[in-house]
């Protein structure tokens, strides 16, 4: 990896020696302009206005157009002596949570790392105090002639510098949002988290892929073996305009349930989504209930009490005959005994 910058980190009296690498990549094909008729290349070519001709580059400047018409030359050497002070050096001018820098600012990335073993030492430090502190390093640097506004953050146990758009230069958003008014029901904040939930379970970002360089990759080779070109079937169909915004999240939460091959997932919605609240008079039904097998009960204890009470009764009775059968017995005995003292 090459060095596309060399300087020094500088914080109070801390002086750090780094370079920057470019951070990042892009994969596009190649694509050149040629002439329909024939395929041959289109070139562009350099020429100047006043002489009708081609020049070249070696005698291409800068030049600023003023309000008149007239042109202000500016050569390399104007350029390269500009006095910026962030030149050859990144100065950090403050240190701030991570959230306040919107990403919306973030442009280019560079890896910085160490131009001597030195630096290796107050490398560390930095790093591990931003770590610790949660926090970014707000900074200025100088990069081909151009100051840029840019963030030192730790990613992945390395310094990364991100430069970033000056805050005059990101538009304001005022009117771009829908300005009517909306109600939002809880029960489409509750499927919205839900379809919200479902799209993050697994998610791996180094799965995703630039599907469009793919297909123009696989329409190139065809090209080049003189084969039929692939073709993709088109997707159905989605409708215009919305107009059930709940059949549309709880179908959208079905197919990513579906989409991980997970059983039932319709009838799960079903009890998930179509809980309603119960009616009053879905209320009185278990009352009702409650009512009957009290009245139940309570026939059910009076039967068992006047079971007893019969019972009861019926054990009195038998007691009060056997009583009286008794009593009879004993006065059939004295009358039978009386006579016989009398004789003697």
């Amino acid at each position: 990896m090459r060095a596309t910058w060399k300087g020094a980190i500088s914080f109070g009296l801390v002086t750090i020696p780094v370079q920057l690498y470019t951070a990042t990549e892009e994969h596009d094909i190649p694509l050149r302009q040629v002439h329909e008729k024939d395929g041959s290349r289109v070139r562009l070519r350099r020429v100047c206005e006043a002489e009708d001709v081609e020049i070249p580059y070696q005698e291409i400047t800068k030049g600023y157009e003023a309000p008149d018409g007239s042109m202000i030359m500016l050569s390399d050497e104007d350029l390269a002596d500009l006095p910026l002070p962030s030149k050859k050096l990144i100065d950090v001018l403050a240190f701030v949570d991570a959230e306040t820098i919107d990403p919306l600012m973030f442009s280019k990335a560079y890896y910085v790392g160490t131009s001597d073993r030195a630096a290796a030492k107050p490398y560390a430090l930095l790093k591990q105090a931003l770590t610790e502190a949660g926090q970014i390093a707000v900074t200025k640097i100088a990069i081909r002639s151009r100051e840029s506004l840019a963030v030192l953050r730790v990613h992945e146990d390395t310094l990364v510098l991100q430069t970033c758009l000056w805050p005059d230069e990101v538009r304001p958003a005022v009117g771009v949002a829908p300005e009517e008014d909306v109600t939002i029901r809880p029960q489409e904040l509750q499927m919205a988290r839900s379809l919200m939930d479902m799209l993050s379970q697994d998610f791996d970002l180094s799965t995703l892929h630039d599907d469009y360089q793919e297909a123009l990759q696989q329409v190139i080779e065809a090209r080049l073996q003189g084969v039929e070109l692939p073709h993709e079937e088109e997707a159905a169909p989605t409708g215009g305009k919305v107009i059930d915004l709940m059949a549309a999240l709880e179908n959208s939460v079905r197919a990513a349930k579906e989409s991980r091959g997970e059983r039932g997932a319709a009838e799960e919605m079903e009890a998930e989504v179509r809980t309603l609240p119960v009616r009053k008079t879905a209320k009185k039904a278990p009352a009702k209930k409650a009512a009957s097998a009290r009245k139940a009960t309570g026939s059910t204890a009076k039967k068992a009490a006047a079971s007893q009470k019969e019972a009861g009764g019926k054990k009195t009775t038998a007691a009060t005959k056997s009583t009286a059968k008794a009593t009879a017995k004993k006065t059939a005995a004295k009358k039978t005994t009386k006579p016989k003292r009398a004789s003697a």
